[in-house]
Formats: C-alpha cells, sequence, structure tokens
C-alpha cells in the first residue's frame, strides 16, 4: 500500500462533499507528472490525505481511500465539460482518474504552515516551495506525522 496527497479546492470539491458522495472519481488532473503517478502507480487499497488549496483554512481535511485504479477521464471527450481537451478521445485517452472513497475528516484541517514547521516534513513536495502538483506521494513516515498533528 502507497500513500498520496490529493489536492483540491473546497469551492469545488471538499472533503465534505465526498462525505456526502461516500465515493467519487478524480477527474479534472491535467499535468502530465500527476497524471502519470495516477495511472502507473497508484494502486486499489492506497490511502489518501485530502488537501484544502486556494482557501481560507488551507490543509489535510480528511482522508480517502482508492477504490478504483486509473481509466480514462471521460470529462476530457465531453466538449461542455470544464475538462475538455479535444486531443483527447476515447480510442487514444491523455487524461486519466481514480476513484476514491471517503473514510474520515481530520479531527481539524491540519494547516500547511504547521506542517511546513515540523523537520520529518520537510522532504515532502507538498513543503517545498514552487509544488504545483494535485497529485503526489508521500512517504509512510510522513503520513504518520501528519495524523499525530490533528491532535495538537
Amino acid at each position: 500500500m502507497a500513500y498520496w496527497l490529493f489536492k483540491t479546492e473546497p469551492e469545488t470539491f471538499s472533503i465534505d462533499t465526498l462525505q456526502i458522495q461516500k465515493c467519487s472519481c478524480w477527474e479534472g488532473v491535467r499535468n502530465y507528472q500527476a497524471r502519470n503517478m495516477m495511472r502507473d502507480e497508484i494502486q486499489l487499497g492506497d490511502e489518501v490525505l485530502i488537501y484544502h488549496s486556494s482557501c481560507k483554512n488551507i490543509g489535510v481535511a480528511g482522508i480517502a481511500k482508492v477504490v478504483k485504479t486509473a481509466y480514462p477521464d471521460y470529462f476530457a471527450f465531453d466538449p461542455e465539460s470544464d475538462y475538455y481537451d479535444p486531443k483527447s478521445t476515447p480510442d487514444n485517452p491523455r487524461w486519466y482518474m481514480v476513484d476514491i472513497e471517503f473514510v474520515r475528516k481530520t479531527e481539524r484541517i491540519i494547516p500547511l504552515a504547521v506542517m511546513k514547521s515540523i523537520p520529518e516534513l520537510a522532504d515532502m513536495p507538498l513543503v517545498k516551495k514552487g509544488n504545483r502538483l494535485s497529485v503526489m506521494p508521500i512517504t509512510g513516515a510522513q503520513w504518520q506525522t501528519i495524523l499525530q498533528l490533528e491532535k495538537l
């Protein structure tokens, strides 16, 4: 099993949305590096931290689990979708998504500022300058460290 962090803007999709829906596809990833991780590395049962970005309370908001591995992001085929890509076709898909299932909300939003202050998280892509990936791997040790921050 591996561990991941998925970024989302809560105005678009939040941990509350996932809690209500119980399960959702993680569509709309339009970065090749993040796409490759979703397509090639994310496996059934992997655990995911849901991270709220571009909002008032930036940070880890909950936990999800991967319940379906990568398949073509069919939103890319729909001209009416915000995620439409005319270069992506059903015969030659450019973009992929996975399905995740709600596990739980964190006891509090774990702020980015707090994570940046923890030496054990210094190598985590999220806390490094300039990282814009919406999907990123984290280690088991980083996972445990972040979850310990719920109680602070």
